[in-house]
């Protein structure tokens, strides 16, 4: 499928420091592909995707990338091997390593990557 499906913003920031905020509301509230920096940390983003199904191969020359599964299973492919995450289960993608993240049904994730960084790869 193409990327134009993903609906994934990079210009804003939902919540500035200092205030407070529901990570769950806001991801009840949206629907598979929306992908958002709900804050940022020094030089990091804290993100919330809400995905169904999957996204494609790719990878992040430059930054990790960390996945934490707030609600239903992320399985993330590997060229070596698959990761399966559950709620509140959590796995960092090294910086270039090719990946291929698929949501099995609705799934909340709070990803957690360096300020800047192309979220659908390099």
């Amino acid at each position: 499928m193409s990327e134009t499906r993903y609906d994934i913003d990079t210009d804003g920031i939902m919540f500035a420091n200092g205030e407070q905020f529901d990570v769950a509301a806001v991801g009840d509230a949206q629907t598979p592909w929306w992908n958002r920096t709900l804050c940022a940390v020094n030089d990091t983003w804290v993100r919330l995707g809400v995905m169904e199904g999957d996204f494609h191969w790719h990878k992040h020359d430059g930054e990790d990338e960390f996945f934490m599964v707030l609600e239903g299973q992320l399985d993330i492919e590997l060229e070596d091997r698959t990761i399966s995450l559950k709620p509140n289960q959590a796995f960092t993608v090294p910086a270039g390593v090719m990946h291929f993240p698929h949501a099995r049904g609705r799934t909340v994730v709070l990803m957690i990557e360096k300020a800047g960084v192309v979220p659908t790869g390099d």
